[in-house]
């Protein structure tokens, strides 16, 4: 009980630290008292709060083009507008953005001048969700970190587009319009530090080639993927959170290992195609494996055992590791074997 008062308090300290320090940035960057000569560049469409002087508030207004932004923001939300384009000149001064909200406009590639995104030299954050873009757009600033571009209707990354994108930490191309042919072997080369790749909701039948090494989090959910191709992980070494529900997965599909791969922790296969229960590894702590067509389940697989563990996995292997199963809407029939019960009572979390 001691120990975790302790933790709290050290926590809640921690976490107070930081908003602090965040806030202390945030005022440090702009003298609270040049607040009322600055009050003057704020665009009448928009609001400037004086509490947070580096923010520039525009949403919802049913703008038709952007503001001139003023050279001391650093967050700018336009989202919710009828914003078409994306010119270069109301950037201008505007060389402090770290943030860019432009979400739920009408933005089209053509729309997008050249340069008008690269020249933003700290900008760290681009969302553009809910817009017109047909391709990833291109170039953008080296020092991007996040880029959200959900939900339009991008068939196409040219060639290059992330050759330069060394920080990009998330792409989000979820709910677009992807094919196959949108990917070659050297479409993702350059993101070197790349972590989460959301690409659910497109129209794939295989999986990406080539992602970047650092790949810890893949969402690939509701696409018509039927395969995996054999050592297809290896190049992903990190990979940690495997999102393949809702596709065409069939047991012929997988590689001959199949999801051994000592990095992933949270392995979701939910409503494809399978027969039986995969191979996994032991380290694998979360596996959905509801909405398929299973009918029996290896205990050996869930559960291994010294006499039981595939003679090429090691020690470790010995004991259930996994703390949450999901096997409903399945085709296994009562009764379940004894040993297999047996197995699910050393689970956390067992569904079925």
């Amino acid at each position: 009980m001691a120990t975790t008062i302790c933790f709290i308090i050290w926590a809640v300290f921690i976490t107070d630290s930081v908003w602090t320090r965040t806030v202390r940035q945030v005022y440090e960057v702009h003298d609270l008292e040049d607040w009322t000569a600055q009050d003057l560049d704020c665009p009448r469409e928009c609001f400037c709060p004086p509490s947070f002087p580096t923010a520039l508030y525009c949403e919802n207004r049913g703008l038709k083009e952007i503001p001139a932004i003023p050279s001391r923001i650093w967050y700018l939300y336009l989202e919710n507008n009828l914003i078409e384009t994306i010119p270069e000149k109301p950037f201008e001064n505007a060389t402090q953005l770290r943030w860019i909200n432009l979400n739920k406009n009408k933005i089209t590639n053509y729309g997008i001048e050249k340069g008008a995104l690269s020249q933003l030299k700290k900008l760290l954050f681009l969302f553009l969700e809910d817009n017109e873009l047909e391709e990833v757009p291109s170039p953008l600033p080296r020092s991007l970190e996040q880029l959200q571009l959900a939900r339009n209707k991008v068939s196409r990354i040219p060639q290059g587009t992330f050759s330069n994108l060394e920080n990009l930490t998330l792409l989000d191309l979820q709910h677009n319009k992807l094919l196959d042919n949108a990917f070659q072997r050297d479409t993702f080369k350059g993101l070197k530090n790349l972590m989460q790749l959301n690409m659910a909701k497109n129209a794939l039948r295989n999986m990406p080639p080539r992602l970047p090494a650092n790949t810890m989090q893949l969402f690939l959910d509701n696409n018509s993927i039927e395969g995996i191709p054999e050592n297809y992980f290896n190049v992903i070494p990190k990979v940690a959170f495997l999102r393949l529900n809702h596709n065409k997965l069939s047991d012929a599909g997988l590689p001959s290992s199949g999801f051994d791969v000592s990095s992933i922790l949270d392995l979701q296969l939910s409503h494809n195609q399978l027969t039986k229960v995969p191979r996994i590894n032991a380290h694998l702590q979360h596996l959905h494996l509801d909405h398929n067509k299973i009918k029996n389940v290896n205990v050996s697989v869930i559960c291994p055992t010294p006499t039981t563990r595939p003679a090429d996995q090691d020690s470790f292997s010995y004991g259930p590791h996994l703390s949450y199963l999901r096997l409903d809407g399945n085709e296994i029939k009562p009764p379940i074997p004894m040993d297999l019960m047996t197995c699910f009572r050393l689970l956390q979390t067992v569904i079925i």
